[in-house]
């Protein structure tokens, strides 16, 4: 076979190969493999037995105006590598800092003095690499890969011996626009995957409920803070229909799950509703949801988007803001009323009072202007403490003092309770704030008389320990026990909320406004203390009460 022959059958064998590998490339969209096939493919088509493969980093693209100048952008990185170990690429430095395309790669192609340029300057980064390198690397060629008038990176192939020919180029830059495309298609994918990855990881950090459904109202993606509000894991409830698994209760609003008549409502304009979500618990919080539609290229529903917010505090708040007014507003009208009662009764003009009943009707008025002073600082209290204004007035207090005149007090109020008052001898001073501290206690022992309506024995006791929250120090442990109604355990946890009295019938009936112990609890907190209660329906409660020692010398 003539030479003219030899060439047309190696042409026809190059581009059958080009052909394959055109299709392997276009076929894989894992960066890293793709650039692996890219620079074995590329070394096998011109024998090169080593090569490298660098791109511009991903968020720095270079790109060219029209003449073919660069624009600003780019820092190249070695992606791939070929015929060399890992240790050997910092050497390739030079060709990092290289940039191969002085002009468009149609006018390098077709030029040839710009050409001849280009190798030149290409040659002289490679003669530098061999030095650091200590070998030699003998011809170069560098590819360039662009893809529309963006640059993407380099191919550079190495080879010793016979040089690469005009022919060589033309198949190479053949190949390389298709590695471009291949490259671009791989970031693609990989921005999108990452994207998909990012979109996901946001809806399910949210601390707002998300799920999607399909146009027939089956759950697609749900995310954790709703499978928590749901008390349900996310595997439950994916391709359930929505109305099985939001299953709204008391609501308000257009509730899309539950209606489907609303769904072409829902393609002019997003729908919301309110409601409570019961859990498995027993227990329910209250949501808001907002659907949005989501649509297709097509304008056609791809999907529909639920938006699920927790507003069980905003509910609480206005639950806390109703039960304030209410009573409040019978608290404050009782003293008063009694007050303004007696004080017409006595300043009668047709009636002669003896000493004694107006003296009875004159500490009746005081114990009800007592009554109501109390219930004014105690909100005055709560008014400083939600403004982060409970001050303390320091100084060193003898605990055990305090409560034996606290016990001592109250003593000659009860008849039917026996209060007892066991203390360690050694019990030590600590360093707080006396009035604020005979508030707390007082509130405890008058709540221990209050809920023992049958009698019996109140003991107020306490020990030192070691300061579980402060190691190496120690807290003094005060506790007050009574044999009372108890407390149901699923009140335990609302004990020291705002307004909060429980729901048994003896609670009902006895006067207070449900701050008593939420002023207790800041009070200890702000003295950087610690409270608990133990209790047993019908057995009693204890309230223990726990107070850095003073350790100064």
């Amino acid at each position: 076979m003539d030479a003219p022959s030899l060439m047309a059958a190696y042409q026809l064998r190059q581009r059958e190969y080009l052909l394959r590998i055109t299709r392997a490339m276009n076929s894989r969209l894992d960066l890293p493999s793709l650039l692996r096939l890219i620079l074995a493919s590329a070394a096998e088509l011109v024998a090169a037995p080593a090569g490298l493969i660098v791109l511009y980093e991903e968020d720095e693209p270079v790109e060219f105006d029209e003449s073919g100048t660069r624009l600003e952008g780019g820092r190249l990185r070695i992606r791939a590598y070929y015929g060399f170990s890992r240790q050997l690429l910092p050497t390739f430095r030079p060709l990092l800092e290289f940039w191969p395309v002085p002009g468009s790669r149609a006018e390098l192609q077709d030029n040839e003095a710009l050409l001849d340029r280009y190798r030149y300057e290409l040659e002289e980064r490679v003669r530098e690499v061999e030095a650091h390198l200590g070998r030699p690397l003998g011809q170069v060629i560098g590819l360039p890969l662009v893809f529309e008038e963006e640059l993407l990176g380099i191919i550079y192939l190495f080879r010793t011996g016979s040089a690469f020919t005009h022919l060589d180029w033309e198949f190479l830059q053949g190949f390389a626009d298709q590695a471009a495309i291949a490259v671009r298609n791989a970031r693609l994918y990989q921005q999108l995957a990452r994207e998909r990855g990012r979109l996901a990881a946001i809806i399910d950090n949210s601390i707002n409920g998300f799920l999607i459904l399909t146009p027939g109202r089956r759950v697609e993606v749900i995310n954790q803070a709703l499978a928590a509000m749901l008390g349900l894991s996310k595997e439950e409830v994916v391709g359930r229909p929505c109305d099985q698994v939001l299953r709204l209760q008391n609501v308000a609003g257009d509730n899309l799950c539950d209606e489907p008549d609303l769904l072409p409502r829902l393609l002019e304009s997003p729908l919301r509703c309110e409601g409570d979500i019961p859990r498995p618990d027993g227990s329910h919080i209250s949501v808001a949801v907002t659907y949005t539609p989501l649509f297709d290229e097509r304008g056609r529903l791809a999907n529909i988007i639920g938006n699920v917010v927790d507003i069980t505090p905003f509910r609480e708040e206005e639950e806390i803001k109703s039960t304030f007014v209410s009573i409040i507003s019978h608290e404050l009208k009782t003293p008063v009323a009694i007050i303004k009662g007696y004080a017409q009764t006595l300043a009668r003009p047709d009636a002669e009072w003896d000493p004694e009943t107006a003296r009875q009707g004159l500490q009746v008025i005081e114990e009800e202007a007592d009554r109501l002073e109390t219930l004014i600082d105690t909100l005055l209290d709560v008014s400083r403490i939600q403004a982060g204004g409970l001050k303390l007035d320091l100084a060193e207090v003898d605990l055990a003092r305090l409560l034996e005149r606290i016990v001592a007090a109250y003593r000659t109020q009860t008849e039917r309770h026996c209060i007892e008052l066991d203390l360690p001898p050694d019990l030590p001073v600590i360093v707080g704030d006396e009035e604020r501290l005979r508030q707390v206690f007082t509130n405890l022992l008058s709540n221990a008389i209050k809920y023992s309506p049958e009698g019996g024995t109140i003991r107020i006791g306490g020990w030192v320990e070691e300061d579980p929250r402060r190691p190496g120090r120690q807290r003094a442990v005060i506790y007050v026990a009574d044999q009372g109604i108890g407390i149901p355990e699923s009140e335990l946890p609302h004990i020291f909320d705002r307004f909060y009295r429980g729901d048994t019938g003896l609670r009902r009936r006895t006067s207070g406004v449900g701050l008593g112990l939420y002023l207790v609890h800041a009070i200890v907190e702000a003295h950087q203390g610690e409270i608990w209660i133990r209790s047993e329906v019908g057995k009693g409660t204890t309230v223990f009460v726990a107070l850095p020692v003073d350790e100064r010398e």
